[in-house]
């Protein structure tokens, strides 16, 4: 197993960010990163000067950085420069300063580079890369506009657009009003109207937002409730009435609005939302890759042309020392008896398939902690660990349904009711029972239906009686499923022989 130490810099006009990440049979996991609010384009002078405040401000940032980064060879790490020394008149002398205090050179990248490798960042996070994606990552200079799919950008655009800019140019004084808004956001769909219409004639079937202006306005539409996930047109408009109400941006105080992004937020909303309206968008998802992840990717120099989720369970698998023979034997069964209960789930790439055979695989994850109450030790490593490729939400699934596969159901009985969930955990239970001699016994000749809020479970007359500790077991089962307001009929029938 090749385990290596890689780093990424990304010299953005309102923060400057460092990634660490290790590389785990070629998955980067992330392992350590810093942040430092510089607002480098806040010192940009409308004459494109960069002051001496706002460059002293980026060395000492880049000392701090520079602490981390001791031992690291040149190879192993990569720093790139966006769009406010890209029009710095003067970059060139902060750039000497900034490479002294570093420690290690740096690249100042076009605007199509960079939206290069924001695609690149964030494909590597999203669940399924190969759906065509219109990313939209909103900078503090610039925002980067990319078409892309399967890994590969098919459009590519930045625009001299960004939340420090238009917050200092609309919102000088922290003044929020209607004039304010309007202006900010008129001026953003001008300069959208030049790409929109290529951008929708290619289209796209999903919008992703990146870095930190779409994480803001996340994280204050979800935690006050005006979004019930993503960023959505009609939450922006109600965030929109709130920012109008406080009048200020001192009498900003909400829910998820953290201190450092207050002074831009207005700038970011402004853009977000001429994006939602030049583009026709309704919803928005958001994607924890960014241009760092892109360059550390790039720095790897290899890419994964298929879905990130399952070339991480595989990689768990090795890193935890999974029995796979056992792993894959529960996997079988417990898909043969989901598509029972669910005939769809016979297509390889049904969703509640794919979730099922996953939490199979990783079930046993916890036993390289400790055996005793394993299950739960799989289940936080399953919730908390980075999984490249899952959303939190994927992992809180894949982290219930882990959890379910043994012991008490009434740690998972605030699960909806009507939830799919309730058959995964249904099906991996009892392939786990079936297996638990862990010997080659393959996928068993039993049938399942649902019955009622329960399940029933069909086995051969005599079958169990040869087999008494899954018979034992069985009977715990329907004690569990009861606990939980829903029965478990195990039967056994007789099965006539097909005529000649």
């Amino acid at each position: 197993m090749m385990q290596d130490l890689i780093a990424a810099i990304d010299l953005g006009s309102n923060s400057f960010r460092l990634q660490v990440g290790r590389i785990v049979n070629d998955q980067i996991y992330p392992l350590d990163g810093l942040k430092d609010p510089v607002r480098l384009a806040a010192g940009l002078s409308p004459e494109k000067w960069l002051d001496m405040a706002a460059q002293q401000r980026g060395v000492a940032a880049l000392q701090r950085f520079n602490e981390r980064l001791s031992g690291f060879s040149k190879d192993a790490v990569r720093v790139v420069a966006t769009n406010t020394l890209r029009v710095a008149k003067n970059a060139s002398e902060f750039l000497i300063r900034a490479e002294a205090a570093l420690g290690f050179p740096i690249e100042v990248i076009a605007g199509r580079e960079e939206a290069r490798l924001i695609y690149v960042g964030v494909a590597h996070t999203l669940p399924d890369p190969h759906k065509q994606q219109l990313v939209v990552d909103i900078g503090g200079g610039s925002t980067e506009f990319i078409i892309g799919k399967s890994f590969e950008p098919l459009l590519l655009e930045s625009l001299y657009m960004g939340c420090v800019g238009y917050s200092l140019k609309y919102f000088p004084d922290g003044q929020i009003d209607k004039r304010g808004l309007k202006e900010a956001e008129l001026a953003a769909r001008r300069e959208l109207q030049a790409i929109s219409h290529v951008y929708r004639e290619t289209g796209w079937e999903e919008a992703v937002g990146s870095s930190g202006s779409a994480k803001a306005l996340l994280e204050v539409l979800e935690q006050n409730g005006l979004s019930p996930g993503g960023i959505t047109r009609e939450g922006l408009e109600k965030l929109k009435t709130l920012f109008l109400r406080a009048g200020n941006i001192e009498a900003l105080d909400m829910p998820g609005l953290k201190g450092d992004r207050i002074p831009v937020i207005l700038g970011g909303f402004a853009i977000m939302s001429a994006v939602f309206k030049e583009f026709g968008l309704e919803h928005m998802e958001f994607s924890e890759g960014a241009l760092r992840q892109g360059v550390l990717y790039d720095l790897l120099g290899r890419y994964h042309h298929h879905d990130l989720r399952d070339a991480t369970v595989t990689a768990f698998v090795t890193r935890y020392r999974v029995d796979v023979r056992q792993a894959e034997q529960v996997a079988a069964t417990a898909c043969h008896l989901l598509e029972q209960l669910d005939p769809a789930a016979t297509q390889a790439d049904h969703a509640d398939r794919r979730f099922l055979r996953w939490a199979a695989l990783l079930h046993e994850i916890g036993v390289s902690v400790a055996h005793s109450s394993y299950h739960k030790h799989s289940a936080y490593i399953v919730a908390n660990a980075d999984m490249p490729g899952f959303s939190r939400m994927d992992q809180g699934r894949l982290s219930r349904i882990v959890l379910a596969h043994r012991g008490k159901l009434e740690r998972v009985a605030a699960i909806d009711p009507a939830s799919s969930d309730w058959l995964l955990i249904a099906c991996l239970r009892l392939a786990v029972v079936i297996h638990r001699a862990r010997d080659a016994r393959g996928v068993p000749p039993i049938t399942m239906a649902r019955e009622g809020r329960g399940f029933s479970v069909n086995t051969p007359a005599g079958w169990l009686q040869k087999l008494p500790l899954t018979a034992a077991a069985l009977d715990e089962e329907q004690r569990q499923w009861m606990s939980v307001g829903r029965g478990l009929y195990v039967r056994s029938i007789s099965i006539r022989p097909l005529p000649a």
